[in-house]
């Protein structure tokens, strides 16, 4: 594929701006016009790549600069955009917004700069007039290298208040590439984390993504927008590969004596392993409507390993696929389908019998919860001795982590980068050994290991460290 592939961010001021709307919206007018449209995400969200998808009919991907650190965006880029005609990449909160404390780490706008992409910007200009061109000035001009090509105005009144915002922005010089109408807006519901996934609400999503296709059609200059997207610089590098990646990954580092303490030598990089093939080693991967949060990387790179990849429903499946060697159970929202995975008693019997065998379990967040005694005094799969219930206090934020115990997933002494978003608290019965050590915002141990099990409220992207998944895989093979 060429890495010239025609690309935008959608940006804005802030959050509530409406990038969603318009990312989605371009994503699936694109579509309707026959282009293969590639869907980007930036940042740790997992509800939005489910309506990118919606849209595209391709999987949603995310670009994280701190998860996977800068040097993975553009090949992760690429690889998502292989065959596309064009990519739309959504930001996320303000422009210039990234990880506390971090500088431009991890902002929309550090993420269009690793990609050469032009930035269009979602303007909210319900409560401005003439004061707008302030505003697009001064976000076009705070980062000379950040290439704000267009603005979109949301939430526009009237004819006259078009007019007044139109003239406004012709001292400004970034062109009006679209402008969207107060009265149709289009919203989606939403609830204590964010959006309601997809997978909740499937056929009440595809109406709002064909409504908000028909709002930017109708409302915004397409052909302008691809040939700005035609204008965004090539990149240089090449498109990852988790095959690629895993034989390339580095063995597990020495142990450290603790959370913060001094970081392993230097490793000793091993012969390249050669990529294997699927061979009938199943791992099983919890979905449905309770567990929505995943990477598309990480099943890329257990197939990679050599794991055969089976997604199963909490929800409603009884048991766990044929043959499962392995389980992961990534993020969602089991708190509010505690009593339907409650009532699945047969199912959790079968979890607690693979992790009581001592297979390998990996579980993030959702599942954490699902593996404690209960949830909100409802019986989960007991593996933790650990009970869990909903909180008024939201947790949220990137985390820069070490592993402090062995594990089926990683290696004492592993370092990975991770965020956790979530408003359950879990508390631990005695002698429970901790996943991880936290150095911000306060030093802490998180998280349980218990035989196979790894269990934590951290969210990861395994394309930042491959070899997790190819020591899960081969605990697999022989536990």
């Amino acid at each position: 594929m060429s890495s010239s592939v025609p690309r935008l961010v959608i940006a804005a001021p802030s959050s509530g701006s409406g990038k969603t709307t318009v990312a989605t919206g371009l994503m699936a007018a694109f579509a309707a016009r026959g282009l293969a449209v590639s869907p980007h995400k930036v940042g740790p969200d997992y509800i939005d790549p489910g309506y990118h998808a919606l849209a595209t009919g391709r999987v949603g991907r995310n670009l994280d600069a701190y998860l996977c650190g800068p040097e993975l965006v553009g090949p992760l880029f690429l690889h998502g955009a292989r065959g596309c005609d064009i990519a739309v990449v959504e930001g996320v909160m303000g422009l210039y917004d990234g990880a506390a404390g971090e500088g431009e780490l991890a902002s929309t706008a550090h993420v269009a700069k690793l990609l050469r992409a032009p930035v269009v910007l979602v303007v909210d200009a319900s409560s401005q007039s003439r004061s707008v061109a302030a505003l697009v000035h001064g976000f076009a001009s705070w980062d000379p290298e950040v290439r704000v090509g267009g603005v979109i105005l949301n939430k526009v009144a009237s004819d006259r208040h078009e007019e007044l915002l139109r003239e406004a922005l012709d001292s400004a010089g970034v062109p009006v590439l679209g402008v969207l109408r107060r009265v149709a807006q289009v919203d989606a519901p939403s609830r204590h984390l964010g959006l309601v996934p997809v997978a909740e609400r499937r056929s009440a999503a595809v109406e709002a993504v064909a409504a908000m296709a028909a709002q930017v059609s109708a409302g915004c200059d397409l052909d302008g927008l691809v040939a700005l997207a035609r204008g965004a610089g090539v990149l240089s590098c090449a498109a990852w590969d988790a095959a690629e990646a895993l034989a390339s990954s580095p063995p597990p580092p020495l142990p450290v004596p603790g959370p913060g303490g001094p970081a392993p030598g230097p490793p000793v990089r091993p012969e390249r392993p050669r990529p294997q093939t699927p061979d009938g080693l199943v791992v099983a991967v919890a979905g449905g409507e309770a567990f929505t949060f995943s990477y598309a990387e990480h099943a890329e790179l257990l197939t990679a390993a050599g794991a055969d990849v089976v997604t199963f429903d909490p929800l409603r499946d009884e048991q766990l696929p044929d043959g499962t060697a392995g389980l992961v159970i990534g993020g969602g929202f089991p708190e509010v389908y505690a009593a339907e995975l409650s009532a699945n008693e047969p199912l959790r019997k079968a979890v607690a019998a693979l992790a009581e065998s001592g297979a390998p379990v990996a579980a993030e967040c959702a599942g954490l919860l699902y593996l404690c005694r209960e949830l909100d005094g409802r019986p989960m799969c007991g593996v933790l001795d650990a009970t869990a219930r909903m909180s008024e206090r939201l947790t949220l934020g990137y985390r820069d982590a070490v592993a402090v115990s062995d594990s089926a997933l990683a290696a004492a002494g592993t370092r990975m980068r991770g965020h956790e978003f979530h408003r359950t608290v879990v508390e631990p019965g005695a002698g429970a050994v901790p996943a991880w050590g936290l150095r911000a915002p306060r030093r802490r141990v998180e998280g349980f290991v218990q035989r196979g099990v790894h269990a934590s409220y951290l969210h990861t992207h395994w394309a930042s460290e491959p070899g997790v998944a190819r020591r899960f895989v081969e605990r697999c093979r022989t536990s």
